[in-house]
């Protein structure tokens, strides 16, 4: 049982998340290639999957087994991808609970087809290429090409539904007509080899929606597992300057309540050390300055960096573990917050990640129902 009011509160609009999909999903089938809907930087929140699946989403992604878990029994006729590379350990679960996963090592292959001829069942395989963004894949794509045969005509219960790569979450390397025309000349190799045309070239994520925009996606990607440009859409507009028609960046809205609101220095008094977590942050004597903190802290939103102000004349100075700091001198005296005022904030895709994983974050769909 929750109590009314409660604070931290994340807010969810789910219409907005199904028209982001729409508008995303859209356009991308316009020019052949179909999205799966990647949930995991919302903590797998199973309304907002499904907000994605009526938006024109053909499936769900996540890389997290209890997330899978939560998706398979919410929506059981959803198409399931794990998105990170199985652990050997989980296996079984995964067979049991998604119907693709990526992959790049051998082994692994091998433990998901005696696991599934074991229990009866067939697996989806994505082998993925690295790149250039040296995260998972391989780059040895002789080697590649043999476990697609291998695949293919050795092992009956994994089928080689396509192939796949990763740009940008790691090395930052930026998905361009050259790297993912690359992975077209890679599949059409392998469907060489196997004598037939693999379902998916899956050409990367919410980073190569840009490219997308501009026409630079080679004809032969059919396929993009995109989170953040439906759920957020912020990275889209900050780091590329790339707006996605139609997508907003406001479905997800953090509430804070005000505790204390007083005159202090801006700078720290006494010698400086090291904060909570071992960092030595940097500190501008501007004098005494009005300041506010809200109750929501690192531990809810990984770093107050990652928040936006809605207040114009709000500042975000710092945080703690559970304290949020704001300097408020600029708004005018009968503005400023009091004790007890909620103020709200936009999130970038790190704040959203903390803060749905966050147990002390009451998470709450805009018809009132709570989520968590």
């Amino acid at each position: 049982m929750t109590t009314p009011n409660h604070y931290p509160r994340l807010e969810i609009d789910l219409q907005k998340l199904a028209s982001n999909a729409a508008c995303v999903t859209t356009y991308a089938r316009e020019r052949g290639i179909e999205i799966t809907g990647v949930i995991k930087g919302c903590n797998s929140i199973v309304e907002a999957g499904k907000a994605m699946l009526k938006g024109g989403c053909t499936g769900l992604a996540t890389s997290r087994m209890d997330q899978m878990r939560r998706i398979r029994e919410a929506v059981p006729g959803a198409q399931t991808w794990l998105l990170r590379l199985p652990m050997l350990s989980e296996i079984e679960d995964m067979v049991l609970l998604s119907d693709l996963s990526l992959n790049s090592e051998e082994v692994t292959i091998g433990k998901i087809e005696e696991v599934c001829g074991r229990l009866g069942k067939q697996h989806g395989v994505i082998l993925m290429a690295d790149l250039g963004d040296l995260r998972e894949g391989f780059r040895d794509f002789e080697a590649m090409m043999a476990l697609a045969e291998e695949i293919e005509f050795r092992m009956p219960h994994v089928v080689l539904e396509g192939i796949g790569t990763n740009l940008g979450c790691y090395g930052s390397i930026s998905p361009t007509t050259e790297n993912l025309t690359e992975l077209v000349e890679l599949a059409r190799a392998i469907e060489a080899r196997l004598g037939r045309k693999l379902r998916y070239v899956s050409g990367g994520a919410t980073t190569t929606l840009p490219l997308l925009l501009k026409g630079g996606v080679p004809e032969g990607i059919n396929h993009l597992r995109v989170g953040e440009g439906i759920l957020n859409g912020r990275d889209l507009m900050v780091f590329w300057n790339t707006p996605f028609p139609g997508v907003v960046a406001d479905a997800f809205t953090l509430k804070a309540q005000v505790v204390e609101v007083k005159e202090k220095p801006s700078y720290p008094i006494g010698e400086i050390f090291v904060d909570a977590f071992g960092e030595v942050p940097v500190y501008v004597d501007e004098g005494v300055r009005v300041r506010a903190i809200a109750a929501v802290g690192k531990q809810d939103i990984g770093s107050h960096e990652k928040l936006l102000v809605r207040n114009e004349g709000l500042r975000l100075i710092g945080s703690s573990s559970d304290h949020l700091i704001l300097d408020v001198t600029d708004l005018a005296p009968e503005a400023r917050p009091v004790v007890g005022d909620v103020l709200e904030f936009d999130l970038s895709y790190p704040a959203m990640l903390y803060s749905t994983g966050s147990a002390s974050v009451e998470k709450v769909l805009l018809n009132g129902e709570t989520v968590l």
